[in-house]
């Protein structure tokens, strides 16, 4: 009985209706998208991360994020060997430098990773298919994520890489994360070829892989009781939420998106208010009248609280499909692994909910003006 009651006060007046649905639509996209940049922000950082073979990382003391790891010596990677558990310590190396066509035109920043390309610690499938290219002079690899301006990214095709002519010896499928608009893999020999000012004993990071049955968290102590105080050891969930608080919270990442998604919960609330409050006061004889031959104000109530479960689940369909087009459009333009997975999906629906149910609330106040003594 109080869903027909509050279907026929919702179709009563279609235009109203399908006004606040908008505003509620627009709302619950905005969730959507600050949400999904909130938590793709952190992953994006992640990306490289998740397609090396790892168990520990080795970084400096100043290490912040990916690209502003700092460096250490390579030394330190020698002493994680003496730790029992571990099976390898491997070293990355990550510069920047100017890419230009031997032609001529703009040159362009491109940050190159560099590394043994017989360590086996990168696990994409193109790089592993094409490491013997890697070993070649003067030959990297290029991410195929690399933005277009960069030119065509064709096999053997001469690129001057910090004044170098180096050649394009393939591409792979990773993403570039937070690296820049062009990235590229290049063996250690060829990565100081590029960089021959760079201390060939400083690395960047340290991949440590341990033997199988190996304990992580035994290994890192004893890691951290062996290594100076200039290196740092992660393990994986440790990087993991290093990253997210990093860029949640030490960048404008979080301020922008986190303030973004409560301003959106806001401005929800205060739509479907307004709505519910209006909707009240325009049907306050019939309220009074359902009170006047006995109904409870329970029932009442439970006619506003469902006219707004009504409202915000006729618009969250088309908020989903509309965030999900956003979602493609930005990951097309800026590569960004902007997803909706269940967990996200449920958190909108979540905060959708709760939306509902504090504008219905703050809205019955007005129900208690409906006195049959005072309307009639």
């Amino acid at each position: 009985m109080p869903f027909q009651v509050a279907w026929r006060i919702l179709v009563d007046r279609k235009g109203r209706t399908a006004l606040a649905t908008g505003g509620i639509f627009i709302a619950i996209l905005l969730i959507f998208v600050e949400l999904g940049f909130f938590v793709a922000v952190p992953q994006g950082g992640m990306l490289i991360y998740d397609h090396m073979r790892f168990d520990l990382l080795i970084a400096s003391d100043k290490y912040l994020f990916q690209s502003q790891s700092g460096q250490f010596p390579r030394s330190r990677l020698a002493t994680a060997m003496t730790v029992p558990e571990v099976a390898q310590a491997s070293p990355v190396y990550l510069g920047g430098a100017k890419w230009q066509d031997p032609a001529g035109g703009v040159r362009l920043d491109v940050s190159l990773i560099g590394l043994d390309p017989r360590a086996g610690i990168v696990a994409v499938a193109d790089i592993e298919r094409q490491s013997e290219a890697l070993e070649r002079p003067d030959t990297v690899l290029v991410d195929g994520a690399t933005r277009s301006l960069f030119g065509p990214l064709a096999v053997g095709r001469v690129v001057d890489i910090a004044g170098r002519p180096i050649t394009i010896g393939g591409t792979y499928t990773l993403g570039t994360g937070f690296l820049g608009l062009g990235v590229g893999l290049a063996g250690e020999a060829n990565f100081f070829r590029i960089f021959p000012l760079r201390p060939r004993d400083s690395v960047n990071l340290g991949l440590v892989t341990l033997k199988p049955g190996a304990d992580p968290d035994r290994a890192t102590q004893q890691l951290r009781a062996l290594l100076p105080a200039d290196t740092r050891v992660f393990t994986r969930a440790e990087l993991v939420r290093h990253e997210v608080a990093y860029w949640t919270t030490r960048t404008a990442t979080g301020l922008i998106f986190g303030s973004g998604l409560v301003v959106s919960f806001i401005v929800g609330i205060m739509v479907l208010f307004q709505t519910l409050a209006t909707q009240i006061t325009r049907q306050l004889p019939q309220f009074a009248t359902l009170k006047a031959i006995g109904y409870r104000d329970r029932y009442l109530d439970a006619i506003v609280l469902i006219e707004a479960f009504l409202i915000t689940a006729v618009a969250f369909v088309p908020a989903l499909v509309a965030a999900l087009a956003i979602y493609a459009l930005v990951r097309a333009e800026t590569l960004l692994p902007l997803s909706l997975g269940p967990a996200q999906l449920a958190a909108v629906f979540g905060i959708t909910l709760l939306m509902s149910a504090i504008s219905a609330v703050l809205s019955l106040g007005g129900l208690r003006r409906a006195d049959p003594a005072e309307i009639f």
